[in-house]
């Protein structure tokens, strides 16, 4: 990050408080987290297992409701809008990456990756296009008509990122990313995630267990029993300058 550029923050969250209600049970997921972060910066959100971090994912990103709190994603009160905006503003300006690829299976790495653009109402011919450029930035240009079976791990969870990056986003979030990969194919992954940061100034909002992939961010926050526990730098330099 440039420490001299003035901030400016593409998340800016107060107060998320999530609670999930069972009937007989009250689960306090989220209790008051309060969170910024910066354009262009690789953030890591670390923590104990059922400390909230998907959670604070899911609710950052408008894929879950707030039960309260506000977020501002680009200055705009995401939970604010209906569900339809919501998941139009999301299909523009947001990518997903999952640690279980989510491709469908019949369908070839281009047309997974094309896919999103079709349902948002792009042309065929463009949609092809830019699926393919998507593949090419993540390395898989030649591999573009094969299916998922066809592909390793490590090639499917790239064919996953050119799908969240088709459509040029501000704002990626990656849950687990390398969560099902061995730890040779997580550094390539780590790599090419932190390359597309640095290269092309994309923010990225990472839930992690591990502390390799957590090391590689700007920022570490930790998250316990529903609350930010601590927020330190990571290890690794980066090389985005705004």
């Amino acid at each position: 990050m440039d420490n001299t550029a003035p901030r400016v923050d593409i998340v800016d969250a107060t107060g998320v408080r999530k609670t999930y209600d069972t009937g007989l049970l009250q689960v306090h997921a989220l209790r008051g987290v309060d969170i910024r972060i910066e354009r262009a910066e690789m953030v890591a959100i670390m923590g104990p297992s059922g400390c909230g971090k998907t959670t604070l994912l899911n609710t950052l990103s408008g894929l879950d409701d707030l039960t309260a709190g506000e977020v501002l994603i680009e200055g705009t009160a995401i939970h604010k809008m209906s569900d339809k905006k919501r998941t139009r503003y999301r299909a523009e300006r947001m990518g997903f990456v999952f640690q279980f690829f989510n491709l469908l299976p019949v369908l070839t790495a281009v047309e997974n990756v094309e896919l999103p653009l079709l349902l948002g109402g792009v042309r065929p011919s463009a949609a092809r296009g830019k699926a393919q450029e998507a593949l090419a930035l993540v390395g898989l240009a030649d591999d573009r008509e094969k299916r998922p079976s066809e592909l390793s791990g490590g090639q499917q969870q790239r064919v996953s990122i050119a799908r969240a990056l088709v459509n040029e986003p501000a704002l990626v979030w990656a849950d687990e990313p390398t969560g099902s990969l061995d730890s040779e194919t997580s550094a390539d992954v780590m790599d090419l995630l932190c390359d597309l940061n640095r290269e092309k100034g994309q923010t990225f909002v990472l839930v992690t267990h591990d502390s390799t992939v957590g090391g590689r961010a700007d920022r570490i926050i930790r998250m316990r029993s529903g609350l930010i526990e601590s927020v330190g730098a990571g290890t690794a330099p980066t090389g985005y300058q705004a």
